[in-house]
């Protein structure tokens, strides 16, 4: 695995500029403006990756579209943390033979985490010979080169070597929303949890420097974004592999001293690096949401000695205790895994207690899924199918009820939103701390922060009135 991180020379962008224009120029020279499709699976930063290949599209003369079918292009980007989304990537990418069938000029490409595992690759060109290229994260920012040499040689282009993790500063972007918006802070994990892949896809740790994340966000809020959202595999590192003398916490209060009316979320923290400085920062600014995704994964401190998440049940309990006490706001939600390899049914119950001792708000749960490459794929696993699913359920249950316990405690709240969308004869809006909010009202208030009073409450979302509506 190479580990060195390589800055991207503005040089090495312009020819990948030059590669657009070239690009460009072969559609000008068709008579027609071509289409493009991108699917994207799996994390917000995926999300925030496909923002910066649709850009690159844009830039050679591509119009982006809905849909696969007739399409010049279609790039899916794909996630592999678990292994239902790679089924399920395989699955769309056998379907896409039929489009190509109808429409035999299309060019299909497959990136993403999926794309730097050995064997995903491997059987793409064995198995999908209609897949016109692949190419991994590192190589991301090669996507002009690459596109330009399958449309010019007319073979397929596999760029998935073992890269050094990149920087590239400078590549265009097509946002899906002007109101809200990604920006990444930071690539790669340096944790190596027994149970994850990304490590191996997607690099080491390298940070952007604060400087670049400043003028991007300053940018953004120029113009009219309301919300940023900042990614990374683990935010709280940032700045660990520059000598810029900034941690998250103290970039966190930079990005607030921006002048605007917006908002500051983050994802993901990992608890190893959560400081009471970064609760403290969080707690002395309106501008940063009062919401924490502080994943812990298991109740159980010998599970997560073999999971390899550098802290136990007392030093996370500890830390989750302190955001809330710093924050009695917080909105605090988590990650966690049922039926990891030798998880008994007594640490499944240490899950459980935790659970119920610290009150998320919200849980994402899952089932192990072994990923091929990972040091837990090859672990013993004697607990039966049937019971990982019982005690999924039981999981589930008892984090619905505390859910729904505290949403009603929101009724007759009154919460500045940001209101950001339409459903049916509804708008959606967001709460500062992330929970979806369904009320009557006009579209005119999309895109702008106001008080609603909550009326209503379920275990998913809630719904209120517009504090000023009769």
């Amino acid at each position: 695995m190479n580990t060195k991180t390589t800055v991207i020379t503005p040089e090495q962008l312009q020819e990948q500029f030059a590669f657009c224009d070239r690009i460009a120029a072969y559609w000008v020279r068709q008579g027609r403006t071509p289409t493009a499709y991108v699917e994207t699976y799996g994390c917000q930063q995926n999300e925030a990756d496909s923002e910066k290949i649709r850009g690159y599209l844009a830039q050679c003369g591509y119009a982006i579209v809905s849909s696969a079918e007739g399409a010049d292009i279609v790039v899916m980007n794909t996630c592999a943390i678990r292994e239902h989304a790679e089924q399920r990537v395989f699955g769309n990418l056998g379907a896409l033979t039929h489009t190509k069938r109808r429409h035999p000029e299309q060019k299909i490409f497959l990136c993403g985490c999926m794309a730097g595992e050995p064997h995903v690759s491997e059987r793409i060109r064995k198995s999908f010979p209609y897949v016109d290229g692949v190419f991994s994260t590192h190589h991301l920012w090669q996507f002009p080169e690459i596109l330009c040499r399958v449309l010019t040689e007319k073979k397929r282009q596999f760029y998935i070597t073992d890269e050094p993790g990149s920087i590239a500063e400078g590549i265009p972007q097509v946002r899906d929303n002007a109101l809200k918006a990604w920006v990444s802070i930071m690539y790669g994990c340096n944790n190596f949890c027994t149970y994850c892949i990304v490590p191996y896809v997607r690099g080491r740790e390298r940070s952007r420097r604060p400087e670049d994340i400043l003028a991007e966000c300053r940018c953004l809020v120029e113009n009219g974004c309301k919300e940023i959202t900042l990614l990374g595999q683990n935010v709280n590192s940032y700045g660990k592999d520059l000598d810029c003398g900034m941690d998250f916490a103290d970039l966190l209060t930079a990005i607030a001293a921006i002048d605007g009316d917006f908002l500051i979320r983050f994802m993901t923290s990992h608890p190893r690096d959560a400081s009471r400085k970064l609760f403290e920062a969080m707690a002395a600014s309106p501008k940063i949401a009062k919401q924490l995704h502080l994943p812990f994964q298991s109740g159980s401190s010998r599970v997560l000695k073999a999971m390899n998440r550098h802290y136990d049940r007392e030093q996370y309990l500890n830390k989750a205790l302190t955001a809330k006490a710093i924050m009695p706001d917080l909105v605090l939600t988590s990650d966690v895994i049922v039926g990891f390899p030798g998880e008994t049914e007594e640490e499944f119950e240490e899950t459980l207690s935790l659970i119920r001792q610290v009150r998320y708000d919200s849980l994402f749960t899952f089932i192990f899924s072994p990923r091929e490459g990972s040091p837990a794929a090859k672990m013993e696993d004697p607990t039966p199918k049937e019971e990982k699913n019982r005690r999924f359920d039981r999981l589930c249950a008892v984090q619905n009820e505390i859910s729904q316990e505290i949403h009603s405690s929101y009724i007759g709240k009154t919460f500045r939103c940001l209101v950001d969308g339409q459903e049916g004869d509804l708008l959606t809006a967001r709460t500062e701390g992330g929970r979806l909010v369904r009320f009557p009202g006009d579209a005119s208030l999309i895109g702008d922060f106001h008080n609603i009073t909550i009326t209503g409450a379920t275990t998913w979302s809630l719904t209120g009135k517009l504090l000023s509506a009769e």
